[in-house]
């Protein structure tokens, strides 16, 4: 049976497990929201430990916490800064059990963490945790010259920068470094283009790929975007943005130490007003994030389409076999890298519909009371695209391998290669002969030669497919 240990707020009394690190005011939010029975992302928490770290060594630093009416000696701050690193460290996850949809500031979640740190540090330092006068305090100590409505959009900043920068860019590159190399090496397999899923000229599989490498170098670019929005940081603003209780060094001293510890660029808010009352820059950072997705998709959407068959489809790319495609065709194997590429490109782009609707309607006056649900999606939103992107390229694209003599065999059946004889004969002899090709069912090689539409040179001139791809060459 959990036993249980009582503690008070200011609110009055209040029951919570007895072993728990989390005090009085994280349990109040346990019982006044149990609505989907998931806890906040870890990022978040690891990123509110983070935070919370820096702003104990920046309040020590200017002397908030070493002077004063509550001061804190030398053991104490140590112990302080060790429970917040643990909380960063992901060592007390467990400790963080209110759900996602709580408070709109996310001033339960921040309690939870000030609760935790507090009790951690009396622990560390010796103290008896259960000491109700706690000679580290949650609000006094841990959460000393902050508010929720400036420290949880810190975190929330930090915690998706973070992410971006350390996961998901990377894997956007590998996937960019994979594409570029397939489209060396395929720079001379022939293939036909195809536009509205109908047969156009002829271009390489070299060509289609470096399109694809191009996408994704963008998308690199669009996620470095994505950081830069959520580089300046709320803290320091607290309650409104007007700084009260706190230092007016505090906010710069704690966005250059995030800066130092994550490898991102960040800076105090230029205005606090803005920073504490807004999350316009989560909404910008999100949307580049949706256009990342739309790159994802729509890359796995076409090598999907590519590797289609194996003898009734287009079958250009071999893509590996990874599982059984079907519990009642033997033999079926099916694209489902690609197609799980494309689900978490369709969660992403609703995600963001999320993010948008948030940040329309959850500001008014000095704050965003939709900040928990923003966190949530666009933690969500990092996680699977960074996720997806490493799949992506270790089980899909380092795979492929090209179908060169299907490329070549399509090439040459396609109607569109009587383009190449517009300049010899004109645009409405060139159609009148694709569409007596696709009523004999011959090629457009075979009509012409038996019709000599053109001297021999200049036919071969004409429908030379490896020249068609070519006419931006210098």
């Amino acid at each position: 049976m959990t036993e249980f240990r009582v503690e008070h707020d200011s609110m009055g009394e209040v029951q919570l497990p007895k072993m728990a690190y989390y005090g009085a005011q994280t349990q109040r939010a346990v019982g006044n929201f149990p609505i989907s029975r998931r806890p906040i992302a870890p990022e978040l928490i690891h990123a509110l430990g983070l935070v919370k770290l820096c702003a104990a060594k920046a309040n020590a630093k200017l002397g908030r916490l070493t002077k004063g009416r509550a001061p804190l000696g030398e053991k104490e701050l140590e112990a302080l800064y060790q429970a917040a690193q643990e909380v960063a460290d992901g060592k007390l996850d467990a400790e963080f059990p209110i759900d996602v949809y709580q408070t709109g500031s996310g001033t339960s979640s921040n309690m939870n963490a000030n609760e935790v740190i507090s009790n951690r540090a009396l622990e560390i330092a010796g103290y008896d945790r259960f000491d109700q006068n706690k000679k580290i305090h949650p609000n006094d100590h841990v959460n000393c010259g902050q508010s929720t409505n400036d420290m949880f959009p810190t975190s929330i900043h930090v915690a998706v920068a973070v992410g971006i920068q350390n996961r998901l860019i990377p894997a956007l590159e590998k996937c960019a470094a994979i594409l570029k190399a397939k489209a060396e090496e395929w720079k001379d397999v022939i293939k036909i283009g195809r536009t509205h899923l109908a047969d156009a000229t002829p271009m390489t599989l070299g060509q289609e790929f470096g399109g694809f490498a191009r996408q994704f170098e963008l998308a690199i670019e669009r996620a470095k975007l994505a950081v830069a929005e959520i580089c300046e940081l709320p803290c320091g603003g607290t309650a409104v943005g007007s700084g009260i209780n706190c230092d007016p060094k505090f906010g710069s001293e704690v966005a250059a130490m995030l800066a130092e510890k994550t490898g991102v660029p960040f800076k105090e808010a230029q205005n606090h007003f803005e920073a504490n009352a807004q999350r316009d820059g989560l909404v910008a950072c999100h949307a580049m994030l949706k256009a990342v997705a739309t790159t994802m998709s729509d890359v796995a959407n076409n090598i999907r389409w590519l590797g289609s068959g194996p003898r009734c489809g287009y079958y250009e790319v071999v893509l590996k076999d990874l599982q059984p495609g079907s519990s009642i065709m033997p033999g079926k194997v099916n694209p489902v890298i690609c197609e799980s590429v494309m689900q978490l490109g369709a969660k992403v782009v609703g995600n963001d519909m999320t993010i948008s609707l948030s940040g329309v309607s959850g500001g008014q006056f000095q704050l965003n009371i939709l900040m928990p649900v923003m966190a949530d999606v666009a933690l969500d939103s990092v996680r699977i695209l960074s996720g997806g992107a490493e799949v992506f390229a270790d089980k899909c694209l380092e795979g492929l391998t090209a179908n060169k003599e299907k490329c070549a065999a399509a090439v040459e059946q396609s109607l569109s290669i009587v383009t190449g004889l517009n300049p010899y004969i004109g645009y409405e002899k060139a159609a009148a002969l694709a569409k007596k090709a696709f009523k004999s069912g011959k090629t457009i090689r075979q009509l012409c030669e038996e019709e000599e539409v053109l001297p021999k040179d200049q036919l071969a001139e004409g429908l030379d497919v490896m020249r068609m791809t070519r006419p931006l060459d210098k």
